[in-house]
């Protein structure tokens, strides 16, 4: 009788533990952009309230990204990826294929290339563009009426 339940919470819990990561992930950034949502909201009603210049709206509350994407991290994640495993499968011997190695470190360098040849140019230009997006908001607003 034990024995029949084993493999169905097996496969209860193998199928039901990772479709539930993704969902506890979206509740979760769901609440946090609400409640910075909520404080923006009672900064720009206690701005109107003492006469003050209302703050621009922030990029990261409308959009979600709190921070740019960039080459260089998943770069040097996988090349040090491969790198470890192509160094482990040399000196462990035969057992595991330098090949499997290879691909992670190629992946690593790939991303790695991409950044020193194009991906600091094209975060420097959305940066400047940000800088110039929020000076131009800052002023064409202009102060807070009642």
């Amino acid at each position: 009788m034990l024995s029949d339940l084993v493999p169905l919470v097996a496969i209860i819990f193998g199928i039901g533990v990772p479709l539930s990561i993704p969902i506890v992930w979206i509740a979760l950034n769901y609440r946090k952009r609400r409640r910075l949502m909520e404080l923006h909201h009672a900064e720009r009603m206690a701005a109107i309230e003492r006469g003050m210049e209302v703050p621009p709206l922030p990029l990261e509350l409308i959009d979600g990204r709190s921070r740019r994407r960039s080459s260089l991290l998943p770069g040097l994640v996988w090349f040090f990826i491969g790198l470890a495993m192509t160094v482990g499968s040399l000196s462990i011997g035969d057992d595991l294929p330098v090949v499997w190695g290879l691909v992670p470190l190629g992946i690593g360098i790939a991303y790695l290339i991409y950044y020193a040849v194009e991906g600091r140019h094209l975060e420097a230009r959305q940066l400047e563009m940000d800088l110039r997006e929020r000076n131009n908001s800052r002023y064409s607003q202009g102060p807070a009426t009642l």
